[in-house]
C-alpha cells in the first residue's frame, strides 16, 4: 500500500486544454503546483472504473527531453475528446488538494520493471516497439531495395527533435541508408536554436539541398514531436494535403497493410479537397472534421476505419515510409541507369488522374490576440450578410456558401462550433480563416487558399500565381493588414 498525502492547493487560472495539450510559456509552468494541479484535475475527472487496474502510458508531450510537461491522450491513442478536456478544465477551477504518493524514484534511463507493492513501473524502448509496428505495415525488403540502388539518394532532417532518436535505427540500421542521409538527428532540448516546424521557411537548409541541380531524389523533415512532416522531391515540394491524397490513392498497391484496401478517409476542414476526390473515385467513406488528430480518428471510428487508416496524418515516419514505398513500387522494374520515377512524376500523374487542388496556407504568427479576434468578428459580419450567388473578384468567383464551420461528431453527437470561417465558391475554390490555439504566445492567424484545376496544361503553374486573385480577395475582405499591421505572413506552406 502506498502512502498518500494530501497537499493543499488553490485553482490556477487559464489551465484550459486544447487539441495539442496545455501550452504555456515555461515561466508559467514553473509556478508552484501548476502541472500538479492539472494532472490531479485529470485524475479527478476520469471515471473511477476506468482507473482500477488500468495501465497508464507515461511520457512527455512527444518532444525529446521534455521532462517537465505532459500531453494527455485517451483510450485509443488520440488526444482526449472535448467532453473530457472540458471537465478537466472545470476541475482546475475548483481544485483544493493534490494527492501525492510516496515511493522511491524510478531510474528512467534503465529498461525494466520496478515494483512498489501492487504498483509497478516499466520502462520500455519506444523505438524498438515502433520499429516492430512499422515492419507490420510496410515491405521493408522493397524499401531496402530502393535505398540500396546506386542511383537513388535520400535525406531526412529531424530538425534536432525527437524523430532523430528514431531516424538512425529505422532509416540507417533497418533500411540500410547511409549515415550521411541524416540531418540534425541528435535531439536537443533547444532544437539547436531553430524552430522544428517542417516547412519551406524553417527547414531552410533541407530546402536548399533539395533545390540544387544535384539534389537527392527524396527529402523529408519532421517536426518537434514527430506528428507532422514535409515531403520534397528534387526541385519539387509536395503540399501536405497533396501528400495524404497521393498516399491514399497508392496505398493498396504499394503498402502491404492496405492490400485489401483502405477502409475510409478523413481530413480536417481546412485541408484541401484533394483527398475528397480520391475517396470519391475509390468509393470510400469520407469525413470532413475539425482540425485536430482526435476528430479525424473519431470520424474514422464512426465509419468503421481502423487505427492504421489515419496514420500518415499524425505520424511523420508513416508518411515518409509511405512515400518511399510508392517510389519503390513505381521503380521496381526500372533498370539502374534509366531515369527513375521521381516524386514530381508521382505527383503529376496523380494530378492528371484526379485534377490538382492548388493549395497554400499563410501563417501570421504571434499576432495581437484582441486584434485577431476583431478581424474574425468582422468576417463573421460579412458572412452574416452574404448570400449564395454573391460575386467576388470582379465576377471571377461566385459564392456557394459562407459559414462558421460546425462539426457534429458521428460517434457521440457532440458539437464543435466556431471551427473556421469558410468562403466556398461554385468552382470548388475556398478561402478559410482560422485562429490557431496551438501557439504559446499571441495568436496565429491561418489563411487557407484553394483552387481546383482540372486542366493538365496548367498543373505546372506556381501555386502563388494560380492563387493570386483569391489571395487578393481574402486580404481585402478580411482587412488583415488594417487589423494586425502585418504586411506579410510569417510562413507560407
Amino acid at each position: 500500500m502506498q502512502l498518500i498525502s494530501l497537499v493543499p492547493t488553490s485553482p490556477i487560472e487559464g489551465q484550459k486544454t486544447g487539441t495539442s495539450g496545455l501550452r504555456k510559456k515555461v515561466k508559467v509552468f514553473m509556478q508552484e503546483n501548476y502541472l500538479a494541479n492539472w494532472i490531479q484535475s485529470l485524475f479527478n475527472t476520469l471515471p473511477a472504473d476506468e482507473l482500477t487496474d488500468a495501465v497508464l502510458v507515461l511520457g512527455g508531450d512527444g518532444r525529446y527531453f521534455n521532462k517537465e510537461a505532459a500531453q494527455f491522450n485517451y483510450k485509443s491513442g488520440e488526444p482526449a475528446p472535448e467532453t473530457i478536456t472540458n471537465e478537466i478544465y472545470k476541475n482546475t477551477l475548483t481544485i483544493k488538494e493534490i494527492k501525492m504518493a510516496t515511493f522511491a524514484d524510478v531510474d528512467l534511463t534503465e529498461l525494466g520493471e520496478t515494483k512498489h507493492g501492487e504498483f509497478s513501473v516499466e520502462v520500455i524502448d519506444p523505438v524498438s516497439d515502433y520499429l516492430g509496428l512499422l515492419k507490420e505495415v510496410f515491405d521493408f525488403d522493397a524499401l531496402k531495395g530502393l535505398i540500396a540502388r546506386p542511383d537513388f539518394r535520400l535525406v531526412f532532417d529531424a530538425m534536432w527533435a525527437v524523430t532523430g532518436a528514431y531516424a538512425r535505427p529505422i532509416i540507417v540500421d533497418a533500411l540500410g541508408a547511409s549515415e550521411t542521409s541524416l540531418m540534425h538527428d541528435t535531439p536537443l532540448e533547444d532544437f539547436g536554436g531553430g524552430h522544428p516546424d517542417p516547412n519551406l521557411t524553417y527547414a531552410e537548409e533541407l530546402v536548399k539541398i533539395m533545390f540544387k541541380d544535384d539534389a537527392p531524389d527524396f527529402g523529408a523533415a519532421s517536426d518537434g514531436d514527430g506528428d507532422r512532416n514535409m515531403i520534397l522531391g528534387r526541385n519539387f515540394f509536395i503540399t501536405p494535403s497533396d501528400s495524404v491524397a497521393i498516399i491514399a490513392a497508392n496505398a493498396q498497391a504499394c503498402i502491404p497493410y492496405f492490400k485489401n484496401g483502405v477502409k475510409g478517409l478523413a481530413r480536417s476542414m481546412p485541408t484541401s479537397g484533394a483527398l475528397d476526390r480520391v475517396a470519391e473515385k475509390l468509393g470510400l467513406p469520407f469525413f470532413e472534421t475539425v482540425s485536430g488528430f482526435r476528430m479525424k480518428k473519431r470520424g474514422r471510428r464512426g465509419g468503421g476505419g481502423g487505427g492504421g487508416e489515419e496514420g500518415c496524418n499524425g505520424n511523420s515516419f508513416l508518411a515518409v515510409l509511405a512515400w518511399l514505398s510508392i517510389l519503390a513500387h513505381r521503380n521496381k522494374d526500372v533498370p539502374v541507369g534509366q531515369p527513375l520515377v521521381s516524386v514530381a512524376d508521382v505527383a503529376k500523374s496523380h494530378w492528371a488522374a484526379y485534377g490538382r487542388n492548388v493549395f497554400s496556407r499563410y501563417d501570421y504568427e504571434e499576432c495581437d490576440a484582441d486584434a485577431s479576434n476583431q478581424m474574425m468578428d468582422h468576417l463573421r459580419e460579412i458572412i452574416a450578410k452574404s448570400t449564395p450567388g454573391d460575386q467576388f473578384g470582379d465576377g471571377a468567383f461566385t459564392l456557394k456558401l459562407a459559414d462558421d464551420f460546425t462539426y457534429v461528431d458521428p460517434v457521440d453527437g457532440s458539437v464543435a462550433a466556431k471551427q473556421g470561417l469558410r468562403f466556398v465558391f461554385t468552382d470548388g475554390s475556398r478561402i478559410i480563416f482560422r485562429l490557431s490555439g496551438t501557439g504559446s504566445a499571441g495568436a496565429t492567424i491561418r489563411l487557407y487558399l484553394e483552387k481546383y484545376e482540372p486542366d493538365v496544361s496548367k498543373h505546372d503553374l506556381q501555386a502563388g500565381v494560380v492563387l493570386q486573385q483569391l489571395t487578393d480577395i481574402a486580404l481585402g475582405i478580411s482587412k488583415l493588414k488594417d487589423f494586425t499591421g502585418r504586411e506579410e505572413p510569417t510562413v507560407i506552406t
